[in-house]
């Protein structure tokens, strides 16, 4: 898939929650080949910051050639898109990375699909819902009750557990405890998140033989495989770097989790 750079204007942009913000992009060249789970660089204004960002898409509006991105701030990069307006513009590439395995067998209509969300790993998952044809469980993991997108995962999934670390709303404590808790089960799962949570859920995949895509969150570089930068260990030898490696931004950003080590 050809990547494209372009400058991108932004329509909308909202506070979601406390760290946590969105942005809608016209960026139709990328927005039309776009698949839920792959992700854009974006450009800082400010010459210093040389790399690029990586931020996964939320939403692909492919009618309109818009993209909704939701990126919670941890840095100067973030901090400055934050700031931006409707109406500026910002310099991005994509599509990058491969996505979720959207309209294969295991997107059937007889199929029952897990999704499992973490933190800022929620805001991949929600194009995702909105594609599958299956029955659609969400298991979304918040820190507390300030929480995000919930209320489209509420119109698009057939079913939504939460879980809160402090117990302020669904299940205290973490997705795994929710899923226990909530009795919840399904064919397939896919789930993006922080590297212990992905642990978690395969652990849970492997002890109830389903299969589970992974969306790995990790700090990149250039965003297209050439610095190696941010591999994970792999199950195989990778025929790129002749040793157990995968560049998430080019191999993945999705594995199944038994190609992985986490």
């Amino acid at each position: 898939m050809a990547k494209i750079q372009c400058m991108a204007k932004i329509t909308e942009t909202a506070r979601l929650a406390e760290g946590v913000y969105s942005m809608w992009l016209q960026a139709q060249e990328i927005a039309m080949p776009a698949v839920p789970g792959q992700f854009v660089s974006l450009y800082c204004q400010d010459g210093d910051k040389l790399l690029p960002r990586p931020i996964s898409l939320c939403e692909i509006d492919r009618e309109q050639g818009r993209l909704r991105l939701v990126y919670r701030v941890v840095g100067a990069g973030t901090e400055e898109f934050s700031r931006m307006a409707p109406g500026e513009e910002i310099r991005i590439l994509g599509p990058l990375g491969n996505g979720f395995p959207v309209g294969n067998n295991a997107t059937e209509k007889n199929k029952k699909v897990v999704l499992i969300g973490g933190g800022i790993g929620i805001p991949p998952l929600l194009q995702l819902s909105k594609e599958l044809c299956g029955e659609v469980t969400a298991v979304l993991g918040y820190r507390d009750s300030d929480t995000f997108l919930l209320e489209e995962f509420q119109k698009e999934a057939d079913h939504v557990v939460t879980a809160t670390e402090d117990g302020s709303l669904g299940t205290k404590g973490n997705v795994i405890d929710a899923i226990r808790a909530e009795g919840v089960q399904g064919d397939i799962v896919y789930s993006c998140g922080p590297l212990p949570m992905l642990r978690g859920v395969k652990e849970w995949g492997l002890q109830t033989g389903i299969p589970v895509w992974i969306s790995m969150e990790e700090r990149m570089a250039c965003g297209i495989g050439a610095c190696l930068g941010c591999v994970c260990q792999s199950t195989d030898v990778d025929s790129h770097s002749m040793v157990k490696n995968k560049r998430i931004c080019k191999d993945g950003p999705v594995f199944l989790s038994t190609e992985v080590e986490l």
